[in-house]
């Protein structure tokens, strides 16, 4: 098993977490915080806008079973990568479509941007490739739509139609036990 990192932020960590963690050959994720300025900051500082970072998931993913090109086509497809700072009605720098390669990976995060713009004409991806430190998040975060997010009337809206996006879109790249 080759494990590999890779960092992505697409709205709430909450859903991007809920989605990965229903990929093929994904064997954790871990929301957090990347791409500000302060270090070890807290929910509560993130959500006030004023620390520059994102809200993000870290990935780590078998390699043999899944390329790094495949989860960031993931990654795309299941968030709205042309809403600049949002997504949906989460609004902040916090919000933001990036990406958070390692320095090997920086050439497959463009590449993805890319792809991504070439299959979907008159829609131009806002998505940056970024670098940062990352935080993780407090612990309550943390697998969030298995516990708390099941009787949290935001996730009920918003994590389901993501979930049905990869089942619809990215059906060969979904664990068995997902569908």
């Amino acid at each position: 098993m080759a494990q590999e990192q890779i960092i992505v932020a697409g709205g709430c960590f909450w859903c991007t977490e809920a989605v990965m963690k229903d990929v093929i050959g994904v064997t954790e994720v871990e929301s957090g915080y990347i791409g500000g300025d302060k270090a070890d900051p807290t929910y509560k500082e993130v959500c006030s806008g004023t620390t520059g970072h994102a809200e993000g998931v870290r990935v780590t993913y078998d390699s043999d079973r899944i390329s790094l090109e495949q989860m960031l086509d993931v990654f795309m497809g299941t968030h709205d990568p042309t809403q600049l700072n949002r997504q949906g009605n989460d609004v902040g720098t916090q919000y933001r479509s990036a990406i958070f390669p390692a320095d090997d990976q920086r050439e497959a995060a463009d590449a993805a941007i890319a792809r991504w713009n070439q299959e979907h004409p008159g829609k131009t991806a806002v998505t940056t490739v970024e670098s940062g430190d990352w935080y993780p998040a407090e612990d309550y975060h943390q697998e969030y739509w298995e516990g708390e997010g099941q009787r949290n009337p935001y996730c009920q809206a918003v994590i389901p139609p993501k979930l049905m996006k990869l089942r619809k879109s990215f059906q060969k790249y979904l664990k068995a036990d997902a569908e």
